[in-house]
């Protein structure tokens, strides 16, 4: 009776958000409100549960989610993240400049979304493939590659941002295994995506509907600011090493290089994710502040922050069904009906990745799909059977699986592009595909690897 709670709790969300057309969080907080009720929590308990859920959460990544799309807006805005992405491709060698250009989509959508990193590379991409000469697909595809994984599983985007809190883990760690598992996933992922063009799955006649777009953007946009590189990407670089730099000395610690069983308070501090955002955000103003005006800087400030409260709305709902999950134990009873016996990492992977990918096929959002996810299997991550990492990576690749046309990153590409539906199914949809079941296997085989 108790799974099948969950599965009612999951169906109706599903059924809320894609044929009521609610607001996902409404949706997740009314599927918590039928799991608490229905396990007997009383109203009491499961608006306690809800609650505590949500502020749980918040205390965690509230913060940091803010910075980090304060930092993403303002590098977008000042023309910082313009000129990172022109700097590197135009010193890109003609043999690598797909890969360079896939690369680049991958650096800014560490710190901005990928709607706002394919606006700002896709005139980039098109000028480059007119200048290798290759069909406009192998740029588009080496940008969606690039962007999607980043944005997918390195913080401090929204998903492996909340993963650590939400399984309880190091953000750190999930920061470097984002990064080595995403930029190996991404040169694979895009030499496997050129070989499939290579082989002639691109109709031109019927994949394209004409010339590319330019993204509308005003005048002050499209001037690329006179300041080094280093600087531009200073408010990206700056919180990755902060958060890094605990990691890095508690493995120095475990490994006898350095004494002491504990982080110094000075390390532990600046290696804090809120503090090394909130380190990052200041370095964005700083930057930002050689071409814009206070007024300008706040105002860019504030437009970011308007998008912030849409994910930390769902990010926080999400925590809410998580919490009702875990008062009423259904995560661990669904983890010990299944896995107790077998004690099988895999068997946990696999589940978690099937939950994430049918919530993302289902209603579009990689977000609230990987979050529920995660929410849901947290039991599992508990047991000590699978490293809670694992169970990350799962949620995060199923939340990327599929995206079709209940997705605005999908529509963004196609008319940016000038792609048909079809060509937006064999760009977005394939490159995102073939990004989700690779960090799988990646996953699959670190948790055989390192369990």
């Amino acid at each position: 009776m108790e799974i099948m709670h969950l599965a009612i709790a999951i169906a109706l969300i599903l059924l809320l958000i894609l044929y009521v057309k609610l607001n996902a969080a409404i949706s997740l907080i009314i599927g918590s409100l039928y799991l608490g009720l229905a396990m007997q929590l009383g109203m009491t308990g499961t608006v306690d549960a809800i609650s505590s859920g949500f502020g749980g959460i918040m205390a965690g990544i509230g913060l940091p989610i803010g910075f980090g799309v304060i930092i993403g807006q303002l590098m977008s805005d000042s023309g910082s993240a313009h000129k990172i992405a022109h700097t590197l491709v135009a010193s890109a060698p003609r043999s690598a400049g797909l890969y360079v250009l896939g690369l680049t989509g991958f650096l800014l959508s560490i710190p901005v979304f990928f709607d706002v990193t394919f606006v700002i590379l896709v005139p980039l991409g098109v000028a480059l493939a007119r200048t290798l000469d290759k069909p406009l697909p192998y740029a588009i595809g080496a940008l969606v590659i690039g962007a999607a994984t980043s944005h997918t599983i390195v913080p401090p985007t929204p998903n492996p941002l909340a993963a650590a809190t939400i399984l309880d883990f190091d953000i750190g760690v999930m920061t470097f295994a984002g990064l080595g598992v995403g930029l190996i996933t991404s040169l694979i992922v895009m030499k496997l995506y050129f070989l499939l063009l290579d082989c002639g799955i691109w109709n031109r006649h019927k994949d394209e509907m004409g010339v590319a777009q330019q993204a509308p953007q005003d005048d002050s946009r499209r001037e690329i600011p006179d300041i080094p590189l280093w600087m531009a990407l200073t408010p990206v670089a700056l919180p990755i090493l902060l958060i890094l730099s605990g990691t890095v000395y508690d493995y120095c610690q475990q490994l006898g290089l350095v004494a002491g069983d504990e982080l110094p308070a000075f390390i532990a501090f600046l290696s804090d994710r809120i503090v090394a955002l909130m380190a990052g955000a200041l370095a964005a103003y700083a930057v930002a502040a050689r071409d814009m005006g206070r007024q300008a800087r706040d105002d860019s400030a504030s437009r970011g922050l308007q998008t912030a409260g849409v994910v930390l709305l769902v990010t926080g709902a999400g925590g809410s069904l998580g919490k009702v999950i875990e008062t009423t134990q259904i995560g661990q009873m669904l983890v010990d009906g299944l896995f107790q016996e077998t004690q099988s990492a895999l068997g946990m992977i696999l589940l978690t990745y099937a939950l994430a990918a049918i919530f993302r096929i289902a209603q579009g959002s990689g977000t609230v799909a990987g979050i529920t996810a995660m929410t849901i299997m947290a039991g599992a991550a508990s047991t000590g059977v699978v490293d809670p990492l694992w169970i990350a990576l799962a949620a995060l690749s199923g939340g990327i699986s599929i995206g079709h046309v209940n997705d605005s990153g999908f529509w963004i590409t196609t008319q940016l592009a000038g792609f048909s539906v079809r060509g937006g199914f064999k760009t977005y949809t394939l490159g995102e595909a073939l990004v989700s079941l690779m960090i799988l296997a990646l996953t699959l085989v670190g948790a055989t690897l390192w369990p």
